[in-house]
């Protein structure tokens, strides 16, 4: 499929600059583009490539500013980020076939009913009680678990692991390897030995929620394990049991989060971030990459370290630390001058 620059534009509220007519059949980055592909800038430190790209188009900011001839035709965007994921969507939309129908051999319980325009899998397993909703996608190997519940719309990609009553919501996605609602890390010390703690609480998770591959959420010792509408949570992620994540919380990979913790709505955690139990993250904060937080967090924080601190406090260390062998070697010189 071809567009034109002023088609595309006309379906994002953009407008045009260069030639309208131009168009391209394929995306690009800016730095690998190629004639027939449309590419976007958003991260000024790509703005170089913007002079020199092929690509035939290119999203720009409604301010940006060219300093020297461009050759691609440019259309001007609020957020040319946000457009081009809005692009990607609808060419996934129009090109990607929608599997339907129960593939063999996969098991269904009995009484479990599948909607007409659903679709099950080879080996998938599907358990007394289970509830499907309109359009959801279970991929081959998945295991639900009885009396689970999936939302309208929901997919399972190959090998996710939904245990027993756990709750799902519409529009979710779970990548391959996702396990949620097995036991959370209960154990209480007796004579020397750990005594298991029953899990008897659930998982819920709500609407347009997407979880990356091989990331777990464990069900709760009494409750639920809660995770709020539009979270996305990144590949390789521990959620462990009672916590909570309010609505449109990001998480990149990797991050830990200990017991009964909870935190906020729009919130935006980096990569390998980890939360010690029993805490409570406000809303609206900001923490980087390799942080450790190890108690409360105020609303709007903007934190990094471990222990996290303010992030401006932590750039400044951090500018101290690189410091520090000249420093010692400064103060050495100076109490050897000052023994003389």
């Amino acid at each position: 499929m071809q567009f034109s620059a002023n088609q595309i534009a006309a379906l994002v509220g953009g407008t045009v600059e260069g030639n309208g007519d131009t168009s391209v059949s394929t995306f690009a980055k800016i730095e690998e583009g190629v004639p027939g592909a449309i590419s976007f800038l958003a991260n000024p430190k790509y703005t170089p490539y913007i002079y020199d790209t092929r690509s035939s188009i290119v999203l720009v900011s409604n301010d940006f500013v060219a300093e020297k001839p461009v050759r691609p035709t440019l259309i001007r965007v609020e957020d040319p980020y946000a457009t081009v994921a809005h692009l990607l969507d609808m060419v996934s939309k129009m090109t990607s076939r929608q599997p339907v129908g129960v593939e063999q051999p996969s098991y269904i319980a009995e009484g479990v009913t599948v909607p007409d325009d659903a679709y099950i899998g080879a080996f998938a397993y599907v358990g007394d009680g289970v509830k499907l909703g309109k359009g959801v996608r279970i991929y081959p190997q998945c295991y639900v678990g009885p009396g689970v519940e999936l939302g309208d719309e929901t997919v399972l990609y190959p090998g996710v692991k939904l245990y027993h009553g756990c709750k799902i919501g519409s529009r979710c996605i779970l990548h391959a390897g996702v396990v949620i609602g097995a036991d959370g890390f209960g154990f209480a010390p007796h004579d020397g030995h750990y005594d298991k703690i029953p899990q008897l609480g659930i998982v819920e998770i709500a609407d347009d929620v997407e979880i990356g591959a091989n990331t777990t959420i464990d069900r709760a010792t009494m409750g639920a394990t809660r995770i709020g509408r539009g979270v996305k949570l990144d590949n390789l992620i521990q959620v462990a049991h009672n916590c909570e994540i309010g609505h449109d919380t990001v998480m990149a990979s990797q991050c830990g989060i200990a017991g009964s913790t909870k935190i906020g709505a729009n919130c935006m955690m980096g990569g390998q971030v980890g939360f010690a139990g029993h805490i409570t993250v406000g809303d609206g904060v900001q923490v980087g990459a390799q942080s450790g937080i190890p108690g409360n967090v105020p609303a709007g924080a903007r934190i990094m370290g471990s222990p996290a601190i303010d992030a401006r406090e932590w750039s400044r260390q951090t500018v101290y630390q690189k410091n520090l062998a000249k420093l010692y070697r400064r103060v050495d010189n100076l109490e050897k001058h000052a023994e003389q």
